[in-house]
């Protein structure tokens, strides 16, 4: 088809989208040369992002309707079938039928050690072909489900639009990818924009192939500091890359310039400590340029900021293990060494607006802030904070994190009594605002952070926000 003819499409799919649904069967008819229906069909495919249309199952195209995208998600279970099939695919199309098994699953496996063993040692890690499908088996799976949990949430508050762009920078292999492509319905189309330099770019774009009409993905295989952002976006996402920038501050202030005026900075990082507090580390410094902390520890007081740690991570549901892991596992032992269905991450969202995840002032007259701690140590208070944190205790008494985005230093909840009165603080879910009521405050010298003790005197509700 020429030119000519491809842009004849466009213009009449234009025109017809306003009118009804645009149909290849009537449109051909009008293009010159009388392309078959099944050509035209194509193009509406490839351009149906700029027009703006979706596919319907009888085959025509209608307008994606403005306005914030609705989410069916109930949490992620496994890693589709359909990609995990792709992802074994490139391992035989690379080592073999027998890749698990033979000299190539050895060095497979020396090279996920390698890249455990350099992350925990703060080491830069080179991804050449082999370590980018190392990657891919370890860390495909948890990545896919990591951001669909964090974007779940912007979209329940309505601030993921129907018409999406999104720029995933250190986009790697392409986890994240999949995981938005599967989190949205069908009524949205998504132009995805990844920045990716390495050879995890060629794993991300056979990946890519796996993506549906409505879903177009731009890959850029260049470094963050030499891409050049094309435009705004709704959604601009550092997933995992943080920890691995020389300077992730200075790179992150350069490319929340391009997030839309109501579109969100999203990053992403390991559960680990020090990639954890890296991450709030980087929110921060973006909060003292002017933008706004959307969550997960929201600033409930006017006009004060936390200076704590910032170790605060989510955890999931594990996912079921993926046939190419267990396949990689089994030969050498079948411990799980080399099976990753964990979904822990820590997580941070920037804004231009005032949103905020919860979206509750406390009353000072009945509530205390943590910055005032030191004054009521020993004492019982009434507080409001939000549960930053799953259950931390080894063993004893469970303990939460809690912030209410005051605090200059940890504060912890524990529950030292479980009542029906105080049941909501285990029950709550990470980020749920709750309230406190006769809680003790104590002062950990071991952990140098305050407890909030909760025993039988104590009441926990959760607040609605």
């Amino acid at each position: 088809m020429t030119d000519a003819q491809r842009q004849s499409v466009v213009d009449n799919a234009r025109y017809l989208r306003g009118v009804r649904p645009v149909d290849p069967e009537e449109i051909w008819e009008y293009v010159d040369g009388r392309p078959h229906p099944a050509v035209v069909r194509q193009i509406l495919r490839e351009e149906a992002v700029d027009l703006g249309i979706r596919e319907r199952a009888d085959g025509t195209f209608v307008p994606v309707k403005e306005g914030p995208v609705t989410v069916d998600f109930d949490g992620v279970d496994q890693f589709p079938a359909r990609c995990a099939e792709r992802v074994e695919d490139l391992l035989v199309d690379e080592y073999g039928p027998d890749w698990p098994s033979s000299a190539a699953g050895d060095a497979l496996r020396a090279t996920i050690r390698e890249l455990k063993a350099d992350y925990f040692a703060g080491a830069s890690v080179e991804y050449g072909d082999a370590t980018a499908l190392a990657y891919a088996i370890y860390h495909l799976p948890d990545n896919y489900a990591v951001v669909q949990y964090v974007l779940a949430r912007l979209a329940r508050r309505n601030l993921v639009p129907k018409q999406l762009r999104v720029l995933d920078v250190g986009a790697g292999v392409g986890g994240p990818m999949l995981g938005i492509h599967d989190l949205l319905p069908d009524e949205s189309v998504v132009e995805y924009h990844a920045v990716e330099p390495s050879a995890a770019a060629d794993v991300f774009a056979e990946l890519a192939e796996e993506t549906g009409t409505g879903f177009r993905t731009n890959l850029y295989r260049e470094t963050a500091q030499a891409h050049d952002p094309d435009g705004t976006f709704d959604v601009v996402l550092f997933a995992n890359v943080l920890s691995e920038l020389d300077d992730p501050r200075a790179v992150a202030a350069d490319y929340i310039d391009a997030v839309a005026p109501d579109g969100s900075f999203v990053g992403i990082a390991p559960a680990d400590r020090e990639a954890a507090i890296g991450l709030r580390a980087v929110e921060r410094a973006l909060e003292a340029d002017g933008y706004g902390v959307w969550g997960p520890q929201v600033r409930l007081w006017p006009d004060c900021r936390p200076d704590d740690r910032g170790w605060s991570f989510d955890v999931q549901p594990d996912l079921a293990v993926p046939a190419f892991q267990r396949a990689l596992d089994d030969p050498a032992g079948g411990n799980g060494e080399f099976r990753n269905v964990d979904v822990q991450y820590a997580f941070g969202v920037l804004r231009r607006d005032d949103a905020q995840m919860v979206a509750i002032e406390p009353d000072p007259s009945r509530f205390a802030r943590f910055a005032d701690s030191e004054d009521h140590v020993s004492k019982r208070v009434d507080c409001l904070a939000l549960k930053l944190s799953a259950d931390l205790a080894d063993d004893g008494n469970p303990l939460y994190k809690m912030s209410d985005g005051s605090e200059a230093v940890d504060h912890y909840a524990v529950l030292t009594r479980e009542s029906a009165l105080n049941a909501d603080l285990a029950r709550a879910d990470y980020g749920d605002p709750l309230a406190f009521e006769n809680a003790l405050v104590l002062w950990n010298d071991d952990e140098a952070s305050y407890n909030l003790v909760v025993d039988d005197e104590t009441v926990v509700d959760r607040v609605a926000g």
